[in-house]
């Protein structure tokens, strides 16, 4: 008979992504993540795998949540433009409210571990090309509401601004987050 695991996976899951995301994927030791979770290392081998493959599956974790958050603010009914805005808005709340610097667990996968981890670049690059194509809807959107101007390229812009909301998330991991609020008023400014 099959022996019943002695931990909750998905809690488990939670709290690996928040360790990950607080300190990283390289500072992050095997130890950290049994002390941490409260499970002993073999059925974190057993139910995850290696590091990498618990790294990977929280990552694909924060990723499907951001994504729900994403969605919900983007898709939301009335105007598509003021969606847009109040998305990029959130992204420098999101900045400013951070007290412990922790970024996006995304960027923090693209800066910590591209290019020479082809696995974590293959979601990094599915991320963003998520949260483009999101912004990109939504734009699409606000033109045919006549509120983005016509000889603006949808695609172009959220991509543009998919760019500005890492670096935003790059800026805030600093303790001189004071231009952040003037950068997003010159980033909207683009959306008029």
């Amino acid at each position: 008979m099959a022996r019943t695991k002695e931990f909750d996976p998905d809690a488990a899951l939670q709290a690996a992504l928040e360790l990950f995301w607080r300190q990283g994927y390289e500072a992050t030791s095997m130890q950290d993540l049994v002390e941490h979770l409260g499970v002993n290392r073999a059925s974190l081998y057993a139910t995850y795998g290696s590091k990498h493959d618990l790294y990977l599956h929280a990552l694909d974790r924060y990723c499907e949540l951001r994504g729900i958050q994403t969605m919900t603010v983007l898709n939301r009914r009335g105007p598509a433009l003021a969606a847009v805005r109040d998305f990029i808005r959130g992204y420098l709340t999101e900045v400013l409210e951070d007290a412990d610097h922790k970024g996006c667990l995304v960027t923090n996968t693209a800066t910590e571990l591209l290019p020479r981890d082809a696995t974590a670049a293959r979601r990094v690059e599915i991320a963003f090309g998520e949260l483009e194509a999101a912004l990109a809807g939504a734009l699409t959107r606000a033109q045919h509401e006549g509120d983005l101007a016509p000889d603006k390229d949808p695609r172009a812009l959220a991509r543009f601004l998919v760019t500005f909301v890492q670096g935003l998330r790059v800026v805030g991991k600093t303790d001189d987050v004071r231009r952040a609020g003037e950068a997003v008023d010159q980033a909207l400014s683009l959306l008029a």
